[in-house]
């Protein structure tokens, strides 16, 4: 083009440029809001549902996301990618229920359909919201889901010791990371403690614990 110089832009970051870097996901719940906020502002279900290219009941569908959900369960799930399925099986079970699933749902980082369908297998009748009609899951018998509620009880009941008992262990490892630095200093400091200045290398990864291990 008979240019001899040209500008130009220079990345000082190495990562490779990849389409999915420029995408905003959105999760089911903040979908759905967006959605009601549309229809609010005047915005047709025909218009919405062809400009993002579905039918139209799949717009109703992620407009019915939330009905039955308590506002609790819906603030702990909102950032989550917690899937439309999962919504369905919460709405099977009585609010306080729908807060529990959501918290095991959370600490187990699982916001699948299967995962909520084993929680509400493991739902007690009496925080069914039909608690007189027996539950109905498919691939499952009365035995297998008899055997389902009895286990998820004794992983809650876990659950729920380990929960309380984390935040005395946190605790407790602040104050043993702060009595083994001064130890270790002092060791080099002084030349004292010469079972510290023979091993440094396992009080020093103690020393640089930043949270307890997860298994």
């Amino acid at each position: 083009m008979g240019q001899e110089t040209v500008e130009c832009l220079v990345s000082t970051d190495d990562e490779g440029f990849t389409y999915n870097n420029q995408v905003s996901r959105l999760t089911a719940i903040q979908e759905h809001f967006m959605i009601m906020e549309a229809i609010r502002r005047g915005v047709s279900e025909e218009r919405l549902a062809r400009t993002l290219n579905v039918d139209m009941a799949a717009i109703r569908r992620k407009c019915d996301l939330l009905d039955g959900i308590c506002p609790e369960a819906v603030q702990l799930l909102k950032e989550k990618r917690a899937c439309a399925g999962a919504f369905r099986e919460m709405r099977k079970v009585k609010p306080m229920r729908q807060i529990e699933m959501a918290e095991l749902m959370v600490a187990a980082n699982n916001f699948s359909a299967k995962y909520a369908a084993c929680l509400y297998a493991a739902t007690p009748p009496e925080q069914l919201l039909e608690s007189e009609k027996p539950k109905e899951i498919r691939g499952l018998s009365p035995e297998d889901i008899s055997r389902i509620e009895r286990e998820m009880e004794s992983l809650n009941q876990d659950f729920r010791l380990i929960e309380e008992s984390h935040g005395r262990n946190v605790l407790n490892l602040v104050l043993v990371v702060g009595y083994l630095r001064k130890l270790l200093d002092n060791a080099r400091s002084s030349g004292s403690f010469p079972t510290l200045r023979r091993h440094p290398g396992e009080f020093q990864k103690i020393v640089e614990t930043k949270s307890l291990p997860s298994a």
